[in-house]
């Protein structure tokens, strides 16, 4: 028996709160188990509701999101534990590509996850920022720009 999976890309565009609640819960999901993502609600809805969203769902649930501002700095990037692997973090980050010179981002310092696979994608550690975070964690601030060629490293990793 062949199982089809229907997957959709929606764009939120800012101010609205489409898929708000979605995307807490994927978050806070991904939280309890990895120990990240650790923003409040209403820092995150907030943050969220100025944003770009671009997301991914599979059958109608959220198993990805891309929150980004007008400057190209992802504020949230999120996949499902169950879709890692399968390209959609990447094609998010060829979603945000399509708008923006450049791309930045922080990343715990502890968040191995997240640090390999900016990184794969050609993102540069620029400099580590200590007590960034509200629980004192350490982020490095991260960018994919113009000088590292962002459209063509974007387009060749979708297409693999």
């Amino acid at each position: 028996m062949v199982v089809s999976v229907n997957i959709d890309s929606r764009v939120v565009t800012p101010g609205s709160d489409a898929f708000v609640e979605d995307a807490w819960e994927l978050k806070e999901e991904i939280n309890r188990r990895e120990d990240v993502l650790k923003q409040r609600y209403d820092f995150f809805s907030d943050a969220y509701r100025r944003s770009k969203v671009h997301c991914y769902l599979q059958d109608g649930s959220l198993i990805g999101f891309a929150a980004v501002r007008r400057d190209g700095y992802i504020l949230f990037l999120a996949v499902d534990p169950e879709n890692r692997g399968d390209g959609i973090g990447k094609k998010l980050v060829a979603r945000v590509a399509d708008d923006h010179e450049t791309i930045t981002c922080h990343a715990r310092t502890t968040n191995e996850n997240a640090l390999q696979f900016y990184e794969h994608l050609g993102f540069e550690i620029k400099r580590r920022i200590d007590d960034y975070y509200e629980d004192g964690g350490d982020a490095y601030y991260l960018k994919l720009g113009a000088d590292v060629g962002i459209t063509d490293r974007i387009s060749d990793l979708v297409r693999r």
